[in-house]
């Protein structure tokens, strides 16, 4: 029997919530240090916090890339995560046999974007009854995000939000529009996914690039725009990540930004 958990709140929790964590759970060190480093940082903001960490990595361009360190020893240091620093805590999931295996260990289970218009998926997510967020896909326009969360509210799951990573651009690149964002809202919650949003797919190398120096340009235009969340990944080093270190944040550059965002937020509102 999976463990129901008190409720997510994607919605009216405030100035805004953020999802933040390593992209991958490369280690059993790591993602503590950024766990801890988050928890108070959010804490002392009042920012509503929910850790992110993938348990593995599905989707690589490379043989050679990592993926991870093992489902289970992962899937076992994010639950830790949740229980040690009392965060609600997220990862992806990528086939149906999936999604209640991950629903043992986390809160909210994570649709890839690739992966959203996978009908056994998502309703496989939606019935452990713990919260779903759903990636829109690169090539989706926002007005067809309202397919994939009718699939979850049809299931009997409320618990949903929809996560903009941006459109693809030609073959190497990566824009967001922030038009979308007001109109799947009409659907549910929606959280702007401000790193991958910056991503630099498709390269020659077989390795995705990025730009990190936009991160706080999109962060704050995905809050003026009025999303009720954003997704940050983060590392305590990101030229040392096992994967996505091109386009994460430097973890001691996370407070500088929450802090204009707040700003940001607030001026807004007003």
């Amino acid at each position: 029997m999976i463990q129901q958990l008190p409720k997510i709140r994607f919605a009216d929790t405030g100035r805004f919530f953020l999802i933040a964590g390593p992209c991958a759970i490369e280690n059993d060190y790591t993602p503590f240090k950024i766990a801890e480093y988050m928890t108070l940082l959010t804490e002392r903001l009042g920012i509503p916090y929910i850790f992110k960490g993938s348990y593995r990595k599905a989707n690589r361009s490379r043989l050679d890339s990592f993926t991870g360190i093992g489902d289970e020893a992962a899937l076992k240091i994010i639950r830790e995560i949740g229980e040690q620093f009392g965060v609600p805590t997220t990862t992806d999931i990528h086939e149906t046999a999936e999604a209640a295996m991950a629903a043992e260990y986390v809160d909210v289970l994570q649709i890839p974007a690739f992966l959203v218009r996978q009908t056994n998926l998502v309703v496989a997510a939606a019935e452990t009854g713990k919260a779903v967020t759903l990636k829109k896909a690169q090539f989706l326009s926002p007005e067809s995000m309202q397919f994939p969360v009718q699939k979850v509210t049809a299931s009997g799951n409320n618990q949903v939000a929809i996560i903009e990573r941006g459109s693809q651009f030609g073959y190497q690149d990566l824009v967001v529009d922030m038009r979308g964002i007001p109109v799947m809202q009409q659907y549910a919650p929606v959280i702007l996914d401000v790193t991958h949003s910056l991503q630099q797919p498709n390269q020659a190398s077989g390795v995705t690039g990025g730009r990190p120096a936009l991160i706080s340009t999109i962060a704050r235009a995905g809050i003026a725009a009025g999303a009720n969340g954003l997704f940050i990944e983060t590392h305590t080093n990101p030229s040392e990540a096992l994967s996505d270190g091109a386009n994460m944040l430097a973890l001691d550059q996370m407070e500088n930004l929450l802090e204009s965002l707040i700003r940001v937020h607030d001026a807004v509102r007003e």
